[in-house]
């Protein structure tokens, strides 16, 4: 990608204004990559690819140009994209056997660009509105049954520190059903241990409370203690962070999945679980003991009640395997012999 780039700029929009994880900023830097690259492609392998431009100017199609400026190569065949343009790239990921989730989050990075674009003036308007998202299998997300989620929670040892972490950090995770990425946000104020609550900054730093569970808390209690005192003796230890690795600074995403990894394969369970399983896994369990929706959707931070509808498929298909193992279908043997 050359520098100082309208893509650059896009960037620095997500990251500063939007407040993007540096993480999902750089899925969006990718995607837009790969564009300009079969974009460029695309203008060299056409019999009549547009002539460079060195001033941006009006061109027809839904995508108008109306800065005046000049612009690098990747900026004009951006700017330039119409509505077909979209479509073939959609098509070439298809060739490609992109899967259509993949597909749809690569549409929706073109869709947000463009959008900026037109609300910087830079074009009239958005020429991705037209292009449909690919309609997408939905598929149920996993999760663990109480038994194994049990199994799971007694796993790390309580003797040592970072056992006492590891365990606090699997009981938060389900006993609250927040994200991996707003686990590892916590911070020791962010635990209300008389209100049995935790302050939780979600997506596009949206803040919510999410109820804890008492053992869950102890559990913490437990790890905090262990972790003032090595506080105590090591003065890199971030005092305000909850969750931190053995140097004291704030852990990762990709940490308490190694974590979870490993006490999967302890406690005997399938190593590909990852740690949104249990985030599922607690959705489920509270729909199953009476939880309404809506409740489940404040919990989990969803936007939409639609996000959350999804466990309401998962209690139907439970429910239907055990009605269909408790009533195996009949053979044609009606018990009489006939």
């Amino acid at each position: 990608m050359e520098d100082n780039t309208i893509i650059q700029d896009f960037l620095n929009y997500l990251k500063f204004e939007k407040r993007f994880s540096e993480h999902t900023a750089k899925c969006y830097g990718a995607d837009m990559s790969q564009f300009s690259e079969y974009l460029i492609g695309a203008s060299e392998s056409s019999p009549i690819a547009p002539e460079p431009m060195s001033l941006t100017g009006h061109h027809d199609g839904p995508g108008t140009v109306v800065a005046t400026q000049a612009i690098p190569k990747v900026d004009q065949l951006l700017l330039m994209v119409d509505v077909n343009a979209v479509r073939a790239y959609l098509a070439f990921l298809n060739e490609k056997q992109y899967s259509k989730a993949t597909i749809a989050r690569k549409l929706a990075t073109l869709r947000s660009f463009y959008k900026f674009l037109v609300k910087r003036n830079q074009l009239s308007s958005n020429p991705v509105i037209a292009v449909r998202t690919p309609k997408q299998e939905k598929k149920l997300p996993r999760f663990l049954e109480y038994e194994e989620v049990k199994r799971l929670l007694e796993t790390p040892p309580m003797d040592t520190w970072l056992g006492a972490r590891d365990k606090a950090i699997l009981e938060t995770l389900y006993s609250t059903g927040i994200r991996v990425s707003e686990l590892v946000a916590l911070n020791m104020d962010d635990i209300d241990f008389l209100g049995e609550v935790v302050h939780v900054r979600g997506k596009g730093k949206k803040e919510r409370i999410a109820p804890i569970g008492s053992s869950a808390l102890q559990v913490i209690q437990h790890y905090m203690e262990f972790r003032n005192k090595r506080a105590q003796n090591n003065t890199n230890f971030d005092s305000k962070v909850l969750f931190v690795n053995k140097h004291g600074r704030r852990l990762s995403t990709r940490s308490v999945r190694r974590k979870m990894d490993k006490y999967l394969k302890m406690a005997g369970l399938d190593p590909s679980i990852s740690p949104h399983t249990l985030r599922h896994s607690f959705a489920t369990h509270m729909l199953n003991n009476g939880a309404d929706l809506r409740s489940v959707q404040e919990l989990l931070g969803h936007q939409s009640l639609s996000t959350t509808q999804i466990y309401t498929h998962l209690n139907t298909t439970k429910l239907k395997e055990v009605y269909e193992s408790a009533h195996p279908r009949e053979t044609g043997d009606n018990g009489d012999g006939l």
